[in-house]
């Protein structure tokens, strides 16, 4: 096991999981790390290039891989034979340059109702947690709860905050969110429970746009705060 800052690397082989009838996990890790991550997302790409004829969907989480297919047409063991001989392949093709993109915030106010609580919780001022917040670009772990929900970490320690004990029945689209280490934006209005530092008006997730979501896994987003003035939709 190797320690990087706040990232725990572990190097292991794989677990092949029989989910369901017709999902198969692949598990890298079960801690939350860049290495496994990587990993995760390399079969991804490696399963959209070399595709078999079976496979429905793929999806990413922290460190793991679900796999979902047509029972009819394939098992468990044919789906992890198909895995693991993409694994076994060389990597030469897999390195891609992780986009960075942007996203404006108005932090505070009547747009991050839980700013001010939140840093009192961290014992820092507002201002401070907005510095922390916009200091670091976030990795896109993975995309999961709803349409375009970007899971991005980390969060710099000091101000990593438990999520709410009553969540809310709707978070305003294009809501910025804490929730432990985990920070990220809410693309359309929905219940939840991360404390809301502060809201965006890009449009993180439209179905009529190609494509649909404006981030994904394997990029890096970059807060920074503007004024309300500035809050254009």
């Amino acid at each position: 096991m190797v320690v990087l800052g706040t990232l725990t690397l572990r190097k292991s082989s794989p677990r092949y999981i029989a989910a369901s009838d017709h999902t198969l996990l692949v598990r890298f890790s079960r801690e939350i790390s860049a290495e496994a991550n990587n990993a995760a997302l390399r079969l991804m790409r490696r399963v959209d290039r070399s595709p078999l004829d079976g496979i429905l969907d793929v999806a990413p989480a922290y460190g793991s891989l679900m796999v979902r297919f047509d029972p009819r047409r394939l098992a468990h063991p044919d789906v992890e034979a198909y895995l693991r001989n993409l694994s076994a392949r060389d990597g030469g093709e897999d390195a891609i340059e992780p986009r960075v993109i942007d996203v404006p915030v108005v932090y505070g106010g009547e747009y991050g109702p839980d700013l001010a609580g939140t840093a009192a919780l961290c014992q820092v001022s507002a201002e401070r947690l907005v510095e922390l917040h916009a200091s670091i670009s976030y990795r896109v772990y993975f995309l999961g709860f709803s349409p375009g929900f970007a899971y991005l970490g980390e969060v710099p320690e000091q101000i990593a905050a438990p999520r709410l004990s009553v969540p809310r029945r709707e978070v305003p689209a294009g809501s910025v969110g804490i929730a432990g280490r985990q920070t990220g934006v809410y693309p359309s209005a929905t219940p939840g429970g991360w404390r809301i530092v502060g809201r965006t008006p890009l449009r993180m997730f439209d179905a009529r746009r190609d494509p649909m979501s404006l981030v994904t896994p394997g990029d890096r987003v970059r807060f920074h705060p503007i004024a309300s003035a500035e809050f254009q939709p």
